[in-house]
C-alpha cells in the first residue's frame, strides 16, 4: 500500500524549491529547509524530491527511477536517503506498525527489490543493530541512531544469499522526524550533525 501511495505520488513529482543563500551556505553547498525548523546544508549537485507531505527524498547520486513511477522507499538503484515525517513514521515497520528505533524502517508486508540490485530481492534485517546509540541532529537535538545489516537474496528457484546492505536511521521523536539512509551516503553524518534549528 506504501509503496503505491508513494509510486502514485511520484506521478506528480515536484523538485523542492530550494533556499539557498551566499550567508547561509557554504561555496558548493545549499541550504534546504526540511521540517520542524530543520535545515541542512547539502552538496548543490544533490536533489531534494518532496515526494508526499512526509515523504522528501534527497537524491545524492545515480537515480534510474527519478521522475518514474517506481521512486519510492522500495525501489532499486537510487542513491538517496529519505526524510520521514509523521505519517511514514506511523506505518514505519512490516504489515504497516508504528516505527519505533528498536526495530528497522521497513514498510512492508511483501518482499521488494534489493536496494541496489534490482534483479535481487530483500531477504531480511538482522535482528539487532550493529550500532545503537545516539547522534546529534544539530546542537541540542540528540536523535537516536542504529544502524541495521540488511541482506538481498536471488530469486528462484533456490533464493540463495546475494550480499548485505547497511541501512542507517536517525530518529527525533519529539520533532517527529526520522531519516533513513540505505546507502552509507559519504558525509551525511557530517552534514545531519552542522545542522541547524530554527
Amino acid at each position: 500500500m506504501i509503496s503505491r501511495t508513494l509510486a502514485m505520488a511520484a506521478a506528480g513529482l515536484a523538485l523542492v524549491g530550494l533556499v539557498s543563500t551566499p550567508a547561509a551556505a557554504a561555496p558548493g553547498t545549499k541550504s534546504v529547509h526540511l521540517r520542524n525548523g530543520l535545515t541542512i546544508k547539502i552538496p548543490k549537485t544533490w536533489k531534494v524530491y518532496k515526494v508526499a507531505p512526509d515523504y522528501t527524498r534527497v537524491v545524492t547520486g545515480s537515480c534510474p527511477t527519478a521522475g518514474t513511477k517506481n521512486f519510492g522507499f522500495r525501489d532499486s538503484g537510487c542513491r538517496s536517503f529519505w526524510v520521514f515525517g509523521p505519517a511514514a513514521i506511523r506505518v514505519g515497520h512490516e504489515t504497516f506498525n508504528a516505527y519505533e528505533p528498536s526495530r528497522p524502517y521497513s514498510p512492508a508486508t511483501d518482499v521488494g527489490p534489493c536496494v541496489y540490485d534490482k534483479k535481487l530481492w530483500m531477504r531480511s534485517f538482522r535482528t539487532k543493530p550493529v550500532v545503537k546509540g545516539y547522534k546529534l541532529v544539530g546542537a541540542g537535538h540528540n536523535a537516536h541512531y542504529r544502524e541495521w545489516t540488511g541482506s538481498c537474496m536471488y530469486g528462484p528457484p533456490k533464493y540463495n544469499f546475494a550480499g548485505y546492505f547497511t541501512q542507517r536511521e536517525w530518529y527525533l521523536p519529539q520533532s517527529k522526524i526520522l531519516i533513513v539512509d540505505q546507502w552509507k551516503t559519504p558525509g551525511l553524518a557530517t552534514v545531519l550533525k552542522n545542522s541547524t534549528w530554527s
